[in-house]
């Protein structure tokens, strides 16, 4: 049997090293991991989706996003020939975005995020109170691998000022329950996964490991 790509994206600012968990079926999968390069000047979602793609050398792959990833693969999938698409912590339109990134978009407020503070975790460690914050820091350290300025500013302006409004039908969105960034009571059709926060593709890699073989091979 020939064997499945899957090409994973990681969440904003994050490094491939947030799948080392991820285990699929050798014989019928093989993982390709795709990382985030630094836009060039004024460069649209949409054109660096294009660029990104380029990056896929496989064709009928099954291509997974996690969070803004999962914004980004979706805006992918025009220049790919592709058996899925799967999002994880991630939404399908700008309507499933919380209140608070509506207004953010509104108010322009989202141009205030010190994205300098991200540039120097160690920085942000001294401003870090109690053991869940410092493992939280630890976490960021491991895990956010890019925090070159000029990506991390284009990165939340093109989640905040997302275009979409259209639900694609054939996108596979897996949610947490407890996801804290895009909280489920804005998002429509997905699968669930009790106990699940935004950073489940850390601590809920079991479930994952579990399910996502049969979610990939489902007709």
């Amino acid at each position: 049997m020939e064997k499945i790509h899957v090409y994973f994206m990681p969440g904003l600012a994050a490094s491939p090293t947030i799948f080392e968990r991820i285990q699929l079926p050798n014989d019928q999968f093989e993982i390709h991991l795709l990382e985030w390069f630094v836009p060039k000047e004024k460069q649209t979602l949409g054109d660096y989706a294009k660029k990104m793609a380029e990056q896929v050398h496989h064709k009928n792959i099954i291509l997974v996003g996690v969070s803004f990833g999962g914004i980004l693969v979706q805006e992918m999938k025009q220049f790919l020939k592709l058996k899925k698409v799967i999002i994880i912590s991630s939404v399908k339109s700008n309507k499933e975005f919380p209140r608070r990134m509506k207004i953010a978009k509104t108010t322009k407020a989202y141009k205030l995020i010190p994205v300098a503070l991200f540039e120097n975790i160690e920085n942000l460690a001294k401003y870090a109170f109690g053991d869940y914050i410092k493992q939280r820091v630890k976490l960021y350290e491991k895990f956010l691998s890019v925090r070159d300025k000029k990506y991390l500013t284009w990165a939340i302006e093109s989640v905040i000022l997302w275009e979409r409004t259209e639900i694609d039908d054939e996108i596979i969105h897996i949610h947490g329950l407890e996801d804290e960034v895009f909280p489920v009571k804005y998002i429509k059709e997905f699968i669930p996964v009790k106990g699940g926060t935004h950073i489940m593709i850390l601590n809920k890699y079991k479930w994952l490991n579990e399910n996502l073989p049969k979610i990939m091979l489902e007709n």
